[in-house]
Formats: C-alpha cells, structure tokens, sequence
C-alpha cells in the first residue's frame, strides 16, 4: 500500500479485467518460481515503525502533514491518520552487532523527529495504542490527506455497506460503532522482514507462525482504546473489525476475514498469494499496463503490480512480500504483529528474540509446525494478545514423549525459546555482545513478568487510587510512558506509577 494510488471511480469491467490480471501475475510468479529466478541469499532484514503524535498534554495531535514537512526525510511517511507517522530503516546484513547499529540509527532519526515535532506542539510517541485516543479523534475527517487511504476507506466501508462493529470483550467491555476504518490507525506496529529465498520461505512463514504467541507474550504494549481496559495485546482484534469487510450473514458463512492469521501450514509462498486471489475481492482493482507473462518471455522481470497490491489489502500477521531490488526479484516475510514501543531497546530486543527464534525453528530437525496442529498455534495467538505474559500455550513437549502439553509463557520462552534465539542469533552470525544484550532485555521482562503493557496497566491503576478520574489517569500515564520511552531504558525497568508533575501534567 505504499505505492501512489489515484483515486477514482471504478465499473464493472474494471474489476473483471483486475481478475483477469491477478491470474496473469500468479502465473508469472509461478514461472519465476519455476524458473528459480529470485535472489539468493543474502541474509537482509529492514524495519518499520508506526508512530503515534501527542501534545505535551498527552492527548493526540492531527498534525502528520505539519511534521513532516518538518521531518523533510524520506525514511519518514505518513500513515492512515493525522495523528500517524511511519519510520522507514535502510535494509540490514543480519549479523556482527546489527541490533546496536540499528539502535544507534533509530534514536537519531527519532529524535530528529521529536525535536521537529516539537515545533508545532506534539511529539513522538512509539506505543502500540495511544491511552488517550478518544472516538471523535477516529473519524472520516482525520484520514491523511492522501489518495490511497481515502480510496481504501470508501472501498472497504462500500464492501462492507453499513456500519462496523467494534466489540472487544477483556478486563472491561468496549462496543461502539464507526462508519469508517479509521479505528484501524488507533494500531502502530513494527514490522520485521525478512528476505529469503524461495526454498526456504514455508518453513521460515511457518515458524513465524508458531513465534507470533511468544512475540506477543513479551511485547504486549495496547491494553486501553477509547478509555477501557481490554486485552493486553487489543490491537489485532481492533484490526480485525475495523476493516472488516463481512456484515454478521457473510461471518456467520465462514466468509475469510481480510485481517487474518490463516488456518494451515503452508508448503510455498505460491500458497498464500494463491489464497488471497481466491479469497479475497479486489478493493483497488487498479490495472498497470504491463503484462507480466510478455515481459517474462523477453527475459525481463515483472512488476506483477496488481498481485502486489492485492497482496497489500489482505492483513495477514506474517505476510508474504514480492519484491524487486536492483533488477532482481525477491521474496519476503513481513511480520506485523509487534505493537510500536516502548523504546528503541525494546523493539530491537523484540527483533532480535524474532530473528534469531525463527532462524533456529525454521532449522529444526523436528520442525514445530509438524507437532503443533495449527489451530492450537491460533488459539495461542489469541491467547498472547488476551493475557500477555500470562498466557498459557500448548506447545510441543519436548524428549522423546511427543504430543503437546499446556505451558506458561514466561517458562517456555525462558526455558526453551530463549535458547533457541541465540542459537538462532549464532547461525546468523550476530555477535555475542548484540545476542545477549538484547535477548537478555526479553529474559528480564520475563523473570519480571513486565512489558509495555502490564507497565502501563499498572501505573493507570496507581494513578486511579491517588483519586485521579480515568480521564486524568490515562493521560498521566500516557505522559509518563513518553517520558520515559525518550530517557531510553528498557520499560521491565520503569518505576510504576505517576510522579507529582506528571500527574500534574
């Protein structure tokens, strides 16, 4: 979705001709496949990060244009709402101390940014969802002012045809109503990629799969949208509804939801873009004038356009990526599961427990997804985002019994995952220095049972007992977090609660 799109009408041939042309390009994806003509290894890895935009008050602020004209960079973008920003890292070698480098260059360019934020009154703000949103800052009139996200909103509210329903029942109950998808720009993310090579993309996609539970466990940083307390992790359910294009008669025929976690293992990424032509209506059934088999018989590589941007309005958790770097294609496994935050410590430790699990699950001779039934791994999903680092997971016993078992979060990845992360981390070669810095920040959360977002229930609740309204309580803790997420140590470290000056903000 990050092309240009230009907004426009479309007809009924219109979207015949984009079928006619998403066949084209699953065909050439195909004969590349075939034909082995992707890009070896080489071991790359790149980052993104959403961001949200507050005011010293800790309440949002509409002004995404503003800053980036301030910004004036082009690792900067602008997402779904005003409020939104994107930050784009270079791709990195995964190995030596790739984690510190990425760290270094991150807080530059964010605190770059919070400085030219600052100019106009706002600030930069990395957390999965901002405490303080409230239902008017997520509406129709504060999309960005830009083409592609306000087709994709007409298009997705047009397939849908009425209202959506938000209704997510944690520790409190949140049930509204929107007439847009903009709720969906409440969910910053980080999202990890990863190039590999075709042979290797199911097994690594499907490792992803089982890690997503474990990543949420740790990094769980959303637990409040529009002043209640929902799951510790609320951002998947929240997009899932926010752009859901079934009414209840489609979801009760078992109708696929565009924000999705899959239901089977797969053998290649033929698999999933194959899924999402046969599943999924077009929203933008924009055409590109090339054909991608014509282009293909003359020795040249395809953009394959219309298969790329298809690919961009289904929401996949672990995502399959076409790509084109230097002339060469290449494939890709984006993961979207992380929520933005606390610091720039925290996501790349979140990264590094990332790369270096999947590197050794993906490697493994018993290979988890052959023992784990990939409903049990959906359940834990969901379980992760519930519970946060107290979920409890099936997972595959380990010795010579077989089956699965019923284990606690915090045990598995201290028991079992971290190891496997930095022997993960050793085959990419990353030194140990970076390993165990980084991977140590994620066995202290765990032997803490402390992450961004049981941080930040906590304080709300101690603010609340010193007599604030929730109000009051949620942008204390809002600008507490922001406090602390610039001054850069881990959040297993933060002192819960809310100072004098915060709370008087």
């Amino acid at each position: 979705m990050g092309e240009k799109v230009v907004a426009g009408a479309f007809d009924l041939s219109d979207r015949q001709r984009y079928r006619t042309k998403l066949q084209q390009c699953l065909r050439g994806l195909e004969r590349l496949l075939k034909e082995e003509r992707f890009d070896r290894p080489k071991n790359l890895m790149g980052l993104e990060i959403e961001l949200n935009l507050a005011g010293p008050d800790g309440m949002p602020r509409m002004l995404n244009g503003q800053v980036l004209e301030r910004i004036a960079s082009r690792d900067f973008q602008t997402e779904l709402a005003m409020f939104n920003l994107e930050v784009n890292i270079a791709p990195h070698r995964l190995g030596g101390r790739v984690f510190d480098r990425l760290a270094e260059e991150l807080r530059t360019s964010l605190a770059y940014a919070h400085r030219k934020a600052g100019e106009v009154d706002a600030g930069i703000v990395m957390i999965g969802i901002l405490p303080t949103l409230e239902r008017d800052d997520l509406v129709s009139s504060n999309l960005s002012d830009v083409d592609r996200y306000v087709l994709l909103n007409d298009q997705i509210v047009a397939a849908r045809g009425e209202d959506f329903t938000l209704d997510i029942d944690g520790v409190e109950h949140l049930t509204c109503t929107s007439k847009s998808i903009v709720p969906e720009a409440a969910c910053t993310s980080v999202q990890l990629h990863l190039q590999v090579t075709p042979g290797r993309f199911a097994d690594v996609w499907n490792a992803a799969q089982a890690a997503v539970a474990p990543q949420i466990a740790v990094g769980a940083n959303s637990p409040f949208l529009f002043g209640r307390e929902l799951w510790r992790e609320s951002r998947p359910p929240l997009f899932q509804q926010s752009t859901d294009t079934r009414p209840p008669e489609l979801q009760a025929q078992g109708v696929r939801p565009r924000t999705w976690f899959g239901e089977r293992w797969i053998g290649s990424a033929l698999d999933l873009f194959e899924e999402n032509l046969r599943y999924y209506p077009a929203l933008l059934p924009i055409c590109d004038d090339e054909d991608p088999l014509a282009v293909l018989d003359a020795g040249g590589v395809p953009k394959l356009a219309e298969l790329v941007l298809h690919n961009g309005t289904v929401y996949r958790w672990n995502r399959p990526v076409y790509g084109i770097a230097d002339g060469v294609p290449h494939l890709r496994v984006e993961n979207r599961v992380l929520p933005a935050g606390p610091t720039v410590t925290d996501v790349l430790a979140n990264a590094a427990f990332y790369y270096g699990l999947i590197r050794a699950l993906a490697e493994d001779a018993r290979p988890v997804w052959t023992r784990l039934p990939f409903e049990a791994a959906a359940a834990n999903f969901d379980a992760a985002c519930r519970y946060g680092i107290d979920a409890r997971f099936t997972w595959p016993r380990r010795g010579r019994y077989g089956g699965t078992a019923e284990v606690d979060a915090v045990s598995l990845v201290r028991d079992e995952l971290l190891p496997l992360a930095e022997a993960g981390l050793d085959a990419w070669g990353v030194e140990p220095a970076d390993r165990d810095f980084y991977l140590g920040v994620i066995d202290e959360r765990c032997r803490r049972r402390v992450n961004g977002a049981s941080w930040q229930v906590a304080t709300f609740h101690r603010a609340m007992e010193t007599g604030m309204s929730r109000e009051a309580a949620l942008a204390a803790t809002t600008r507490r977090y922001a406090e602390l997420s610039h001054q850069g140590e881990p959040v297993h470290s933060w002192p819960v609660g809310v100072p004098e000056a915060a709370r008087l903000g």
